[in-house]
């Protein structure tokens, strides 16, 4: 698979998503530990919808990346920036790991330390924020050491498995944003 260094990071860099990933994003939808996590479990997906959003991605106004390994050239994950509202300055990013043997090794954080520098220095953002399941600790964990804090949940509005959970919200705003993680950056 051909990906574009578009962000470059420590150890991965984000790329343009590819339409030729959607088998193995389809491949990842289907799995229980990828989906519970990011609220996508009664979701059901396939190839051709896949591709659709895939496409549909470069036309909306959303920056929407494959995670992808430094060393390997391997898709690890996928994330983006979506929502973005150019006059009050906001927007909303989302990330998921799609290997087991990818999880708890920092590429989230470090994924989410390259969209939040794009989005606060390039995209000229103020606020970033995203949403996350009450009982995913690992994710709320690693947001908390990028810097997001929560700022309110919606409560008992997930349901998985028989239970209902809480949807957590969080938000870092540019000042509070410190570091230099882009490291293709010309300028």
């Amino acid at each position: 698979m051909k990906y574009y260094k578009k962000l470059i990071g420590e150890r991965i860099y984000l790329s343009p998503v590819n339409i030729e990933d959607a088998e193995k994003y389809v491949e990842w939808f289907c799995d229980f530990k990828v989906t519970d996590g990011i609220g996508k479990s009664s979701t059901l997906m396939n190839v051709e919808a896949e591709r659709e959003w895939i496409e549909n991605s470069s036309k909306n106004a959303e920056f929407k990346f494959a995670i992808v390994n430094l060393d390997n050239d391997e898709l690890i994950g996928n994330c983006g920036i979506m929502s973005i509202n150019q006059k009050d300055r906001y927007a909303e990013v989302g990330i998921f790991i799609g290997e087991e043997k990818n999880r708890n090794k920092g590429y989230g954080s470090e994924t989410l330390r390259l969209l939040l520098d794009y989005g606060f220095n390039y995209l000229n953002l103020n606020n970033i924020n995203l949403s996350v399941m009450s009982f995913n600790e690992r994710a709320i964990n690693c947001y908390k050491k990028v810097g997001f804090k929560e700022y309110g949940r919606r409560r008992e509005v997930y349901f998985l498995n028989g239970k209902y959970y809480d949807k957590v919200y969080m938000d870092i705003l540019a000042r509070e944003f410190e570091g230099d993680y882009i490291k293709n950056k010309n300028i």
